[in-house]
């Protein structure tokens, strides 16, 4: 399986210790150079940033095709321009993107994405994690990642944890 990541996904799962679960659920994940770079900005220090540059799982690919990376650019920020180019350019079976604009540009390129609620998802439904909640609530309260009260009920009702609210 073929996965392009934008900064979001790893930056989040980072802050809250739980990167593992991209590889995990994925193997290898590719990112393009300038999500690398988002991440690995000295002047802005983020999570994810050691981990991109030690964990061989996650490969860095420059995108070819810069002209798509440019039109991109004029409704997205370059990191999801980046990973949507590179997502098209290698054929990508899959994109973690969260941004709204960026699955709106994925969608209509007709690439598969998933988010981080739904990488949440998937990990309880493959075992790799016992209950979505406390990471749902550690990625609200401490990566200070947005989600609206009705996604957070919907996503729990889901994975049949609604026990927990």
């Amino acid at each position: 399986m073929i996965i392009v990541s934008d900064t979001s996904p790893i930056n989040n799962l980072a802050a809250i210790n739980h990167l593992h679960l991209l590889h995990q659920l994925y193997g290898t994940v590719l990112i393009p150079e300038a999500v690398y770079g988002e991440l690995t900005d000295p002047n802005f220090p983020v999570a994810g940033a050691i981990e991109v540059q030690t964990f061989d799982w996650i490969q860095t690919r420059a995108v070819s095709d810069r002209t798509l990376v440019e039109a991109l650019s004029n409704e997205l920020d370059v990191g999801e321009a980046e990973a949507i180019a590179l997502a098209v350019e290698i054929q990508a079976d899959q994109v973690l993107i969260d941004e709204r604009r960026g699955r709106l540009v994925a969608s209509r390129l007709n690439l598969r994405f998933i988010g981080l609620l739904g990488i949440l998802v998937e990990a309880k439904s493959q075992g790799l994690i016992a209950e979505v909640k406390p990471l749902l609530d550690a990625l609200i309260n401490e990566a200070r990642f947005w989600v609206a009260e009705p996604l957070y009920n919907s996503v729990l009702q889901l994975v049949n944890e609604t026990d927990l609210l």
